[in-house]
């Protein structure tokens, strides 16, 4: 979860817990994964046997995944691991704060579909946020998800940022009712 300050796009909400240029890296997923496939994610993915930590392998992945610099990268933390049931993966995810911005891109299609950016403030807006169900699946509880600048950040995601927000105190009450169905064909 790298966190960082927005260089050219300002977020648009005007909320004031947080600063304006705070802004988080996500990326698309490739629609031709195997697992979890065109979903909004943090850059990451397995430990490698040459990975001395999980902060090591965090900044290899996010390299690969994004083109990003990790030397410019200051790691703050690992939070407690955490079980994906859906796809039984267990994720450790890494906090870090990215002091010396570098170039992102989409490294390799066949993973990534775009690499982004963004506003926090644009996340914590009560406008921005929905409860996401997918088609097909509605007997299944929804999870909280966020709608910012065409995207639909939602699932294992948008329960990391959710709950960080809410530690954090950054939460804003939002309409858990106010809904979107996300179709996965």
């Amino acid at each position: 979860m790298l966190f960082g300050v927005l260089d050219d796009v300002p977020a648009v909400s005007p909320l004031d817990l947080v600063a304006a240029d705070l802004d988080v890296l996500l990326l698309e997923r490739a629609t031709t994964l195997n697992s979890h496939p065109g979903q909004v994610a943090f850059p990451g993915g397995s430990i490698d046997p040459g990975d001395a930590t999980t902060a090591d392998a965090a900044l290899r992945e996010a390299q690969e995944e994004t083109g990003l610099d990790p030397a410019g990268v200051e790691v703050l933390g690992v939070m407690p691991e955490l079980a994906i049931p859906h796809s039984n993966f267990l994720v450790k995810p890494v906090l870090a704060w990215w002091a010396a911005p570098s170039p992102i891109r989409v490294v390799d299609p066949a993973e990534s579909a775009q690499v982004f950016r963004i506003p926090v403030r644009d996340l914590l807006a009560p406008d921005n946020r929905v409860t996401v169900t997918v088609a097909g699946r509605e007997r299944l509880p929804g999870t909280p998800g966020f709608l910012v600048n065409g995207v639909v950040v939602w699932g294992f995601t948008a329960m990391i940022l959710d709950h960080l927000f809410a530690q954090l105190g950054w939460a804003v009450p939002w309409d858990a009712g106010r809904g979107h169905v996300l179709s996965l064909e």
